[in-house]
């Protein structure tokens, strides 16, 4: 079943109106024929089963089946402090951040970091980011297309960071899992709608300026005895918490 995005004002009381690129994909990419069911999530984070009833040139009008539609969010938002790291790999990490739950990624641009981005390119690296992490929402059936935040130097990232419910920092340098486990063992005190930061470090590391201006406020971790690449680490982090999101607070991995 294909998903698309709309806005509330697209919703009314027994149908939903398509506009925008989604129609000339559902007519001419996709193929779609009148009486195929899609899955359509509004901009207010309700979830609709519909049939395809009228297809046009400027329109696709959609016959609303059912309301009742389970949410795939995570009870929890995870921002995600994504240091700028070189080629694509800033797509990747954006991709498999939204597939695996994701509310917002920010880019942060660190001591280490590769890449050095002015303002210019920065905004169009934002929007290509933006059109990947829409194109991963519809592919993982997400209510919501996560936000790619424009990119922010260090100390607003850390900032930003530190207004969420938890905060965590993997660090190629810390030791042991001891701080791992107890990140996790955290997560059970998290309430639906709590916020989770997660600051992850470029392929030079972070710097030890930037590791200890985090230290105390933030919850320095290891992820294992290997060096990952810092989008292997943005995974890798996702990953462990959706899945203890997923299992429920009161379960520990």
């Amino acid at each position: 079943m294909y998903q698309f995005f709309v806005d509330d004002s697209q919703v009314g009381r027994d149908f939903i109106t398509v506009t925008g690129p989604d129609v000339n994909h559902i007519k001419h990419v996709l193929r779609m024929k009148p009486g195929e069911v899609v899955r359509v999530s509004s901009s207010g984070g309700q979830d609709y089963q519909c049939r395809i009833l009228e297809l046009t040139d400027t329109f696709v009008q959609l016959d609303i089946l059912d309301s009742d539609i389970a949410s795939t969010e995570l009870p929890c938002k995870i921002y995600l402090f994504q240091a700028l790291p070189k080629g694509s790999r800033m797509e990747t990490v954006v991709q498999k951040a939204v597939e695996l739950g994701v509310y917002e990624v920010v880019p942060v641009a660190m001591h280490y970091c590769v890449v050095k981005l002015d303002a210019g390119r920065a905004q169009a690296k934002v929007k290509r980011w933006q059109a990947v992490a829409e194109s991963a929402a519809k592919q993982s059936k997400r209510s919501l297309v996560p936000r790619v935040h424009a990119v922010m130097d260090y100390a607003d990232a850390v900032s930003y960071a530190m207004a969420c419910d938890f905060r965590f920092v993997p660090y190629e340098n810390e030791q042991g899992m001891q701080a791992t486990a107890a990140a996790l063992q955290s997560l059970r005190a998290a309430k639906a709608g709590d916020s989770i930061s997660v600051l992850i470090g470029p392929e030079g590391g972070f710097s030890q300026e930037e590791i200890e201006a985090v230290r105390g406020s933030m919850q320095v971790l290891s992820l294992g005895k290997r060096i990952l690449r810092t989008d292997t680490a943005a995974v890798a982090t996702m990953a462990m918490l959706m899945l203890q999101l997923e299992m429920g607070t009161d379960t520990v991995i």
